[in-house]
């Protein structure tokens, strides 16, 4: 009797979510999503848009989750490295969502060769957050790449959002939040007013680790809206009943 399930190779985990419903491969070593692809997703998730764009979609996290719960929507993941992309694509394949996410590889500073502008309705992103010149950098490619500015800077990427960006859409970005104003005062230099912005805390204790803003193109200022926070954790370390009805799906 043959095993029809998927297998990982030998230096890669097979992992899943929605309760068994979506199952993910990934490097052992390397870059490894996180909470943050779950709560961007999940943001997404209550939006009513049907043309989205995921910028740096690593091993295609992001559109799985959204496209196993929205079934009319159409999603574009762009990843730059060719080792996430290959992980992308053979995600997407496996969950049989081939016919409604794509994957590309390329490089998003090179964008208008690839798309038309204003293509999207809603883009979003969990993009690199570390400056080139701050910390320490990874010595593993993939990691580094992912975690600082190497290949997409935070004024490339809103330049991007607003090149591919529809007159009325939205974007969606997850950023950590001790560099929440540089994010906002760069969507604003590009005419792309912040409208909405939740903060993500690991515990009822802890300062805010992430924020999740939402912004669209506008030439009217002000009207930030702050939503109900997102509390990761309870105090023993367990997953909030927030976090783990997420998790399900």
């Amino acid at each position: 009797m043959t095993n029809d399930r998927p297998q990982p190779n030998h230096d890669e985990t097979l992992d899943s979510f929605f309760k068994g419903k979506v199952k993910i491969f990934q490097k052992k070593k390397g870059y490894r999503f996180s909470i943050d692809a779950v709560l961007l997703a999940d943001y997404v998730l209550r939006k009513k848009c049907d043309n989205i764009l995921d910028i740096g979609t690593g091993c295609g996290v992001v559109p799985l989750m959204i496209a196993k719960k929205n079934q009319h929507c159409r999603i574009v993941g762009v990843e730059i490295q060719d080792s996430l992309y290959d992980l992308a694509i053979r995600n997407i394949t496996e969950n049989g969502f081939q016919d409604r996410v794509t994957i590309i590889k390329h490089d998003i500073r090179d964008i208008k060769s690839v798309f038309l502008q204003e293509s999207f309705d809603l883009i979003m992103a969990n993009p690199p957050y570390v400056k080139v010149d701050s910390g320490r950098l990874n010595p593993e490619a993939e990691k580094a790449i992912a975690r600082h500015e190497l290949t997409m800077s935070l004024s490339d990427l809103v330049r991007t959002i607003k090149y591919l960006l529809t007159p009325t859409g939205k974007a969606v970005v997850i950023y950590p939040s001790k560099r929440a104003i540089d994010l906002i005062e760069e969507l604003r230099r590009c005419n792309i007013e912040p409208k909405y912005m939740q903060v993500i805390y690991s515990s009822v204790n802890s300062e805010g680790k992430l924020v999740i803003v939402e912004a669209t193109k506008s030439s009217k200022k002000g009207g930030l809206k702050i939503l109900p926070p997102c509390i990761l954790y309870n105090l023993d370390n367990t997953y909030t009943k927030e976090i783990e009805k997420i998790l399900a799906g």
